[in-house]
């Protein structure tokens, strides 16, 4: 008895899954965010443009890691991860914004490249590797550090985003050049205003010191500047697993973003993409 009872069930059912198969599907982009520590949840701008910066049309999904660097991104298997998603089907186009260059730096051997080989080289395979998924890229020029010395912004950034530019040009691919717009904005507003972007109010000695002009007490992942007051670099890890985001607990420093950071860089982010990719600008908000 209980075979045709199966059999009967079976087409009753035949008729929903073929009325399901006949329904039209929704054409949806997909953007994916690809970077580190200021790309990623809670200590960048990828966030907070996911949340406030697209429409309901949009599916967007923010595969941010932090500390990753181009070569790490990749050894670590973020950037198989991303490739799978922007290969995954059912959305009518999908775009990839990459947005790497801080962890690429000197400094720590577990994740820097050079400069002139290694990182320019990375950049292109992730473009290359983007389009061979179907999916169209976007490279993002890396967000610019809040330091300062003598009242100017201490770029220490400037070659890594230079090197992306030229990758973009050189692969015909559009470019968001976050790291000119966010120094230009950083020094239209000063050392002591761009420190309420942090992940947490400042100090109280390194607020004070801010209202000089240099600013102080950099974090120790970051290049030193002229009279700056750094702690001691802690001993190099071997790479491992990402850590429970419990294991983090915000600090203070002129790289990551609190909530105020985030929404102001996403936004900034938000109309340089609608300018760089118009057709997916009717699909971002301000």
């Amino acid at each position: 008895m209980l075979k045709p009872f199966l059999l009967a069930t079976a087409l009753l059912a035949l008729p929903a899954v073929a009325s399901a198969q006949a329904e039209p599907m929704f054409k949806a982009p997909k953007v994916v965010l690809v970077g580190d520590s200021t790309t990623a949840v809670g200590s960048g701008w990828g966030g907070s443009f996911c949340a406030k910066h697209v429409t309901s049309n949009v599916a967007c999904v923010n595969l941010g890691r932090g500390g990753r660097s181009t070569r790490t991104y990749r050894e670590e298997g973020s950037w198989a991860l991303a490739v799978k998603e922007m290969s995954s089907g059912g959305f009518d186009k999908t775009w990839v914004l990459i947005q790497l260059g801080h962890n690429d730096q000197p400094g720590r051997p577990e994740r820097s490249t050079d400069l002139a080989t290694q990182f320019p080289a990375n950049i292109k395979r992730f473009v290359e590797e983007t389009r061979a998924a179907g999916a169209q890229p976007v490279l993002v020029t890396p967000l610019i550090r809040r330091q300062f010395h003598n009242g100017q912004v201490h770029d220490d950034l400037a070659p890594w985003a230079d090197a992306i530019r030229k990758v973009a040009a050189e692969t015909k691919t559009p470019l968001v050049d976050l790291h000119q717009l966010s120094k230009d904005a950083v020094q239209a507003m000063g050392p002591v205003a761009a420190l309420r972007f942090g992940e947490v109010p400042p100090p109280a000695d390194i607020a004070e010191a801010a209202k000089s002009g240099t600013t102080t007490g950099a974090m120790f992942y970051e290049p030193a500047i002229p009279g700056a007051v750094v702690p001691p670099r802690p001993p190099a890890q071997p790479p491992g697993p990402p850590r429970a985001m419990a294991e983090f607990k915000p600090v203070f420093d002129y790289t990551h973003v609190g909530p105020e950071g985030a929404d102001y860089f996403s936004a900034m982010i938000a109309k340089a993409l609608a300018q760089a990719v118009p057709e997916l600008g009717k699909n971002l908000l301000p």
